[in-house]
């Protein structure tokens, strides 16, 4: 019987992936059946900058499905580039409104934006409304780096300024009976305290307001050297938004009011009579990428919450974990490579696993004394585990906008009793081993199992301050101070040493030319490591058991698992399977 069973969820399984299969490979022919084409001698390329970006998209055929209408961050970044040396560009015309893009996310696409324009080239934005009655200050933020601001007149704009929220659940777990035993290194380490408090703590507050002052103070920046206003006439416009269209047009906030015909009329009349749009991800494609011949330079991508394993996709969440088999095995690959001379690390991860860490930290360190000198750069989040992962690197780019540092851990448990005793489940237990109930969470800690637990935590925070000391050349005590599991934006984090340089790709990449001691005009190749697998082997790795599962039942239940999302959503709440890392960030859910 049981062998029947898994028989039948054998099959299910396969057949199931079988028509993923078989959707990917339709939708993927379609999606290249124009890679060829003209690229006209008048061209404006157009952007849409409304469906958010990807970092970079995963490796995996439902990721690739899901993410299919976003473009990736390196690719609107390198597109632009190599369109800022196209004399047939003569402009772009970019589609903003309201993407929930990350702030150093909008700061490399600003970056990309106004190197372009730069060159001679113009830049317009146009946007049906900046926030449809909601905030819209990041990409209001963004839209400042172009030349002209164009809003449909039913628009609005939402410049409101930035607002950040923390999520408390410790009033909901004291009526379920649940009782959160954690503790943590040091006051700063926050992420726990949406379990244990009820609102911020002072450090959980100072923290906070830091970075929002941070995140305040760049914004304000951008958008007066972008519309040629002082810092504090941004201010008092931010103070009395949001604005309708027409008073965003009185107080100079847009350039003008027109549909989209109107403002791309206008646009290819500004290019010339034979101008012709062209959506910049068709030109990068027609045009050919840059970065693919000079010096080979390693790209390594470290994205998602740090895990054992291999990089992993939740299609329910759409979200990617970065896999210490894959990462690290990757840079022992590049290692090795003789034709690689550097690597660059691009890493946007909240923390996770300290072992899984610590194993992609050592491969930093081995990289480095194979002569390959390793350049970081930032995207998002590096933070915790995210920055252990990356400060044992040459050098570390980060945006002003990153959320980097807490330098900290985290851990401990949920005591359920409460919670089974109000639905009347009872427990008993026989054991061998005085701490063999240690992480059972139907009780609570002995003093000898806490005394070790806080042993645990004085651990692991002696080797992350210790490691980072060493990896940033700073003094111990000096670790000590701006750690505490506090977060930092990049810009405070350069100004106490926990990275070297502001800015994007193009700042890490002038970084690894001076590294491997080539002149900034001299381009480099840039290849992928992992190599991305093709179609074929993108499909075959998901019918492929893992080398870990070694009977029938394990292979049922893996495939069980992906053919029931449920289990998986249930896991992210943290009500199955694993808890998360020890070293993870908070959650900083802003709105700006």
């Amino acid at each position: 019987m049981k062998r029947a069973i898994v028989t039948i969820l054998a099959f299910i399984g396969a057949m199931s992936l079988f028509f993923i299969a078989l959707i990917f490979f339709l939708i993927g022919a379609l999606a290249n059946r124009d890679k060829t084409g003209t690229i006209a001698n008048t061209t404006v390329l157009e952007m849409n900058l409304e469906t958010g970006v990807m970092e970079t998209a995963p490796d995996n055929p439902l990721a690739q499905l899901q993410g299919q209408r976003q473009p990736t961050l390196r690719g609107i970044v390198e597109g632009l580039e190599r369109a800022s040396n196209d004399d047939r560009v003569k402009g772009l015309i970019a589609h903003v409104g309201a993407s929930g893009m990350s702030l150093a996310d909008i700061q490399e696409i600003r970056d990309a934006v106004l190197a372009f324009r730069a060159r001679k080239k113009f830049a317009v934005a146009f946007a049906e409304t900046l926030g449809e009655f909601g905030p819209a200050t990041g990409m209001y933020y963004l839209a400042a780096a172009f030349d002209e601001i164009w809003l449909q007149p039913s628009g609005d704009v939402g410049l409101t300024g930035v607002w950040m929220e923390s999520q408390f659940v410790r009033g909901t777990l004291d009526k379920l009976g649940i009782v959160p035993r954690m503790d943590h290194r040091y006051q700063y380490k926050n992420a726990m305290n949406q379990f244990t408090e009820k609102s911020f703590t002072p450090a959980h507050r100072e923290a906070m307001t830091k970075v929002k002052d941070s995140w305040f103070q760049q914004v304000v920046r951008g958008i007066a050297q972008g519309r040629k206003l002082t810092g504090d006439q941004v201010k008092a416009a931010i103070d009395k938004g949001p604005y309708f269209g027409q008073e965003a047009l009185t107080a100079k906030l847009v350039d003008g009011i027109g549909y989209r015909d109107e403002v791309f009329a206008k646009v290819k009349a500004k290019a010339g009579p034979a101008a012709k749009l062209l959506f910049l991800g068709k030109y990068s494609e027609r045009a050919g990428g840059i970065h693919t011949s000079g010096k080979r330079v390693a790209l390594i991508y470290g994205v998602g919450a740090v895990e054992r394993g291999r990089n992993d996709f939740d299609p329910l969440r759409g979200s990617v974990t970065m896999g210490s088999d894959t990462v690290a095995g990757a840079l022992r690959a590049a290692a090795q490579d003789s034709d690689v001379k550097a690597i660059l690390f691009r890493v946007n991860s909240p923390g996770g696993s300290y072992v899984a860490s610590d194993t992609i930290w050592r491969e930093v360190v081995r990289a480095r004394k194979a002569g390959k000198p390793v350049i970081v750069s930032m995207g998002t989040l590096a933070g915790s585990g995210g920055y252990f992962v990356a400060m044992a690197a040459d050098k570390i780019v980060a945006q002003p906008g990153t959320i980097t540092g807490s330098i900290g851990v985290l851990g401990g448990k949920m005591i359920t009793k409460g919670l089974w005793d109000k639905v009347g489940v009872t427990f008993d237990e026989v054991h061998s081993g005085t701490n063999a109930g240690m992480f059972d969470g139907y009780r609570d800690y002995s003093p000898e199992e806490w005394s070790r637990f806080e042993a645990w935590l004085d651990r692991v925070y002696a080797d992350f301050t210790s490691k980072v000391a060493e990896g940033r050349k700073l003094p111990k005590e000096k670790v000590l101070q701006i750690a505490k599991g506090r977060i930092w934006t990049g810009e405070d984090a350069k100004a106490l040493g926990l990275v070297d340089e502001v800015g994007g790709y193009p700042v890490a990449l002038r970084l690894v030319k001076q590294a491997i001691k080539i002149s900034e005009s001299e381009d480099v190749e840039l290849r992928v490591y992992p190599r991305r697998k093709t179609r074929f082997e993108q499909i075959a790795a998901m019918l492929e058991p893992d080398e870990r599962e070694n009977s029938e039942s394990q292979a049922a239940a893996r495939l069980l698992t992906g053919l029931q999302p449920l289990i998986r959503q249930m896991r992210a709440l943290g009500l199955y399977g694993k808890p998360d890392g020890v070293l993870t960030m908070p959650e900083l859910n802003g709105v700006y």
